[in-house]
């Protein structure tokens, strides 16, 4: 019997995020036994949280999508520090929890308490290579429709590999009905987990809008990617499109799957990026195994 959670990562109400399941004694699973959990799941991720190795970390957790492991993910990382800070497993020092996992170590920053408490993580370090533009007319064959060629779409490697580009706007980034199957293709063979686009919004609170498509992980659209905005964060900086020095904005993503994330994310002058955001406990029970 285990410890079990599912948890929304960014909303502060339940089932207007993106769902996270955190197994938090997971000593003694295998990787069989764990993936199985994720297939079973169906969530576009699941977690386990496990003893650290490495003595500066809080705990370490791996995770999975219904058919791989993931060496890092965003909202996986966010949602299980609220279980495990929920469930009294780790304690922040001077307001950080340390996350080990696959990509390294990641610093989570606990704002607030309760209702009220923010999570923050720094994103780890990015690489960038842009696409061929053999390549950039596939991606737009595959979603129907034209992207902003000015800003050369990317691959961003966070830990998870995203292919990133910006489309004309908010209303024409929701309208995209993706080729999943061509786009599982696609993704395979340039080694990404999926595509992350974006759109500017007009007007309103949140600066842009954002879909995640991730269908070579078993995953159609993701609700609500943290690393996947932290991937657009780092190309928007990049690419030019932000102000110079410290910049914080408000994304939202998740309105085509029925969902309202708010996704809040800093990217300072040395273009280091944070993703933060609320969670909110929806499932507290146990899993019989």
């Amino acid at each position: 019997m285990r410890a079990y959670k599912v948890v929304d990562a960014f909303s502060d109400r339940p089932f207007s995020g993106n769902p996270v399941a955190v197994v938090l004694d997971s000593e003694g699973l295998s990787q069989t036994e764990m993936q199985a959990i994720a297939h079973w799941t169906n969530l576009s991720e699941t977690t386990f949280v496990l003893p650290p190795i490495n003595p500066a970390a809080s705990y370490r957790l791996r995770i999975f999508t219904p058919r791989s492991e993931l060496p890092f993910a965003g909202h996986p990382t966010l949602g299980s520090a609220h279980a495990i800070l929920e469930a009294g497993r780790a304690l922040p020092r001077d307001g950080v929890l340390l996350q080990e996992c696959a990509q390294g170590l990641v610093r989570i920053s606990v704002e607030n308490e309760g209702k009220d408490r923010c999570l923050v993580l720094d994103l780890p370090d990015a690489a960038i290579t842009p696409l061929e533009p053999e390549d950039v007319d596939e991606l737009e064959a595959i979603l129907g429709a034209s992207v902003n060629r000015d800003a050369t779409p990317a691959i961003v490697n966070v830990g998870v590999v995203w292919i990133v580009a910006q489309v004309a706007d908010a209303d024409a980034l929701l309208a995209l009905q993706p080729d999943y199957a061509r786009s599982a293709r696609f993704e395979r063979r340039l080694g990404a987990t999926g595509l992350s686009l974006f759109g500017n919004h007009s007007a309103g609170e949140a600066e842009i809008e954002v879909r995640s498509f991730a269908p070579s992980c078993g995953v159609d659209e993701d609700p609500v990617c943290g690393s996947g905005n932290g991937s657009i964060a780092v190309f928007r900086s990049l690419r030019g499109m932000l102000s110079t020095g410290r910049v914080r904005y408000i994304a939202t993503q998740g309105r085509k799957v029925g969902r309202n994330g708010r996704i809040e994310v800093g990217v300072d002058g040395n273009g280091k990026v944070t993703i933060g955001g609320a969670c909110v406990t929806c499932v507290d029970g146990i899993l019989a195994i």
